[in-house]
């Protein structure tokens, strides 16, 4: 299966105008914003869980990345609320569940095949740091390796910002809205920006905050690759 998967094309997708459609495990439904496989992918969705719904243990053999929109995401690790982001490194396990349902994004086989690093953060707890030049625009780090950078972004009402990540970058908006170039994201809203392009941000009258991931697209045929062999 392929979705978004030209990865030298700009991608808009606004999830909330798309089907639910169930996963192999009852309970379970997704909506792809980008994918390159089967039932294993190099993949972003959204994941809703049901009340009382959950996967089966299994490896991530390629990694998870996730960011709770809404609800409690639960595993053996402990309990995950609105606004947690966690990164499952390849070669982790886990048995997913949500006793009360939740809604997450994750992201599948798009890590550095030696990571080992764990990451449980819960954002909304985190500090933020004006950005260099831009009084009107703050950052929470969240994390960073020798190929991508991972934060979050808070911009005031009508702030912008122009940037050029050489190795690609794609944003979610979680709260707000934010226009790039003439298209209005807005919340749940998705964007992936190719290799060597630049990215012009301008915040609704409200503000926004977006989670924000550039350098991965450099690793990407890696990563594709990968998958094929698992």
């Amino acid at each position: 299966m392929k979705i978004a998967a030209d990865f030298s094309k700009r991608e808009i997708v606004h999830s909330t105008t798309l089907p639910w459609v169930a996963s192999p495990m009852i309970g379970v439904d997704r909506r792809a914003l980008e994918r390159v496989g089967g039932e294993v992918a190099r993949a972003t969705s959204i994941v809703r869980y049901a009340p009382g719904s959950a996967f089966s243990p299994h490896v991530h053999t390629g990694g998870e990345e996730f960011i709770v929109l809404d609800g409690v995401f639960q595993d053996e690790h402990g309990d995950f609320p609105a606004g947690s982001y966690i990164r499952n490194p390849p070669e982790s396990s886990h048995t997913p569940s949500s006793e009360a349902g939740c809604v997450i994004m994750v992201k599948l086989w798009q890590f550095q095949p030696e990571d080992r690093t764990h990451v449980r953060l819960q954002m909304n707890a985190m500090g933020k740091v004006a950005m260099p030049e831009h009084t009107n625009i703050q950052i929470t780090p969240l994390y960073k390796d020798a190929i991508e950078e991972v934060s979050l972004l808070h911009f005031d009402a009508d702030a912008s910002l122009d940037i050029s990540p050489l190795g690609g970058a794609e944003f979610f908006v979680l709260e707000g809205d934010i226009t790039e170039q003439q298209d209005q994201l807005t919340k749940h809203s998705w964007a992936r920006l190719p290799i060597n392009k630049s990215m012009s941000l301008k915040a609704g009258k409200n503000g926004a905050k977006i989670w924000l991931k550039t350098g991965q697209l450099i690793d990407v045929e890696n990563q594709i690759a990968r998958v094929q062999q698992a």
